[in-house]
C-alpha cells in the first residue's frame, strides 16, 4: 500500500541519496527528489535507477544554496531527509567558500524551510569527519569534535546549526552521523573506488595516498537502512547518531581485501598529490554504532571483515561492468 507521507530527499541525485530514494520507493514511501539543476537535464545517479523507481519519482532540480528555491520545493512534504552537500575533502582545500555556500548556508536554509513550513521530521546529515583522528576508540557521539579540513569544520557547523534550530525553536532535527560509506556509484575521489578502477582498468601500478590511515567502511545500503530507521523512528529528536558497522580497517589491508577478491597483481605507489598535510589527515576512526541500534532499532548487515568482503565483492561487481566502469576516468587524480 502507498505511504501518501512525502518525503523531501536533497542530493538525492549523488551516491547515498540515489541508494536512499530507491530504497524508499520499494518501500512504497512517496518521494520527492531534490536534485543539483544543471542545463543538461541530468538527475545524476537517478539517471541510472529502474524504470519502475524514476517513474515513481517527483523530481524537483534546484539549489541548495537558493533559500526561496529551497521552501517552494519542500512545499507540501512531511519529512526531510537532508544529504545535499559537497564532501571532497582535498577540493575543501582548493574551494572552502563554496563549502561553507553548498554545507553551512544549505543546511540553514533547510531547517529555516522545515521550520516555516512546520515539517514532521529533518534527518540531516553529517559525517565521521567532524571526529578528526580518534583520540579513544570506539568514536562515541560525545568524542571532541576536531575540524582538520575546511570540509570536516563546514559540516561541524552545519550539524550545529541544524541542533540549534531544535533548540531555539523546537524543529525536529535528527542528526545522523556516518562513517565511511562505500558501495556502486561512489565518486573515484573515495579510496575503495579508487582502487577498484584503476585494477578494472587494467593498471599493474596503484597510484594511493596514505596506507596506514584506519577506516570505518560501511555499505551504503546498510547506510540508507539507517536513515531509513531514523525516519520511521520516534526517538532521536535533538540527537546525534552514529551510523557506522562497528569494523576497523587499514587503507593497506584495504587494498589487500580487493587485491584478492579481484584476483590481481599489482604493486603500489605513493603518490604525493593524493596525501592530505599531516595535521589534516585523519587517521583512526572507527565508531560505537550502539545508539543507533539502542534508538532505531537498527544494525548493520554488513559488519565485520566477513561483512566488508561481501560489500566489497557487491561493489566490485559493480564497477567492474563495462558500462559503468565506462563512466569513470581512471587515469584521472579526482580531488
Amino acid at each position: 500500500m502507498r505511504n501518501h507521507q512525502r518525503i523531501f530527499v536533497t542530493g538525492a541525485d549523488g551516491f547515498i541519496g540515489s541508494h536512499l530514494v530507491e530504497s524508499l520507493v520499494r518501500r512504497n514511501y512517496n518521494v520527492r527528489a531534490f536534485v543539483q539543476y544543471n542545463s543538461f537535464n541530468s538527475w545524476g545517479w537517478l539517471d541510472r535507477s529502474p524504470r519502475e523507481i524514476r517513474e515513481d519519482l517527483d523530481v524537483v532540480a534546484g539549489d541548495i544554496r537558493d533559500p526561496n528555491g529551497v521552501r517552494n520545493a519542500m512545499k507540501g512534504c512531511d519529512y526531510v531527509l537532508h544529504l545535499a552537500a559537497l564532501i571532497a575533502i582535498p577540493f575543501s582545500y582548493h574551494s572552502p567558500d563554496t563549502y561553507i555556500d553548498t554545507n553551512v548556508k544549505g543546511t540553514l536554509n533547510i531547517v529555516q524551510a522545515a521550520r516555516e513550513l512546520n515539517v514532521q521530521k529533518v534527518i540531516h546529515t553529517s559525517t565521521s569527519e567532524v571526529y578528526g583522528t580518534a583520540r579513544y576508540v570506539p568514536i562515541p557521539e560525545t568524542h571532541p569534535l576536531t575540524p582538520q579540513s575546511p570540509y570536516s569544520a563546514s559540516k561541524i557547523a552545519a550539524d550545529q546549526i541544524a541542533l540549534s534550530f531544535w533548540h531555539a525553536f523546537s524543529t525536529p532535527v535528527v542528526v545522523l552521523r556516518p562513517f565511511n560509506t562505500y558501495g556502486p556509484r561512489q565518486s573515484a575521489r573515495a579510496v575503495i573506488p579508487t582502487i577498484i578502477t584503476q585494477i578494472a582498468a587494467g593498471q599493474k601500478v596503484l597510484k594511493l595516498g596514505a596506507l596506514n590511515p584506519t577506516r570505518d567502511f560501511s555499505y551504503v545500503q546498510d547506510t540508507a537502512d539507517g536513515f531509513i530507521a531514523a525516519l520511521e523512528s520516534d526517538a532521536g529528536l535533538g540527537e546525534v547518531v552514529n551510523l557506522g558497522s562497528g569494523f576497523e580497517i587499514s587503507i593497506g589491508d584495504t587494498v589487500k581485501s580487493i587485491v584478492d577478491l579481484m584476483r590481481a597483481e599489482v604493486e603500489i605507489e605513493e603518490e604525493s598529490v593524493r596525501l592530505r598535510p599531516d595535521a589534516s589527515e585523519v587517521y583512526r576512526l572507527f565508531s560505537d554504532n550502539s545508539k543507533a541500534r539502542q534508538l532505531f532499532g537498527w544494525q548493520p548487515a554488513f559488519g565485520g571483515l566477513d561483512g566488508f568482503r561481501r560489500g566489497l565483492g557487491q561493489t566490485i561487481d559493480w564497477f567492474t561492468k563495462a558500462e559503468n566502469l565506462n563512466e569513470y576516468k581512471t587515469g584521472i587524480y579526482n580531488i
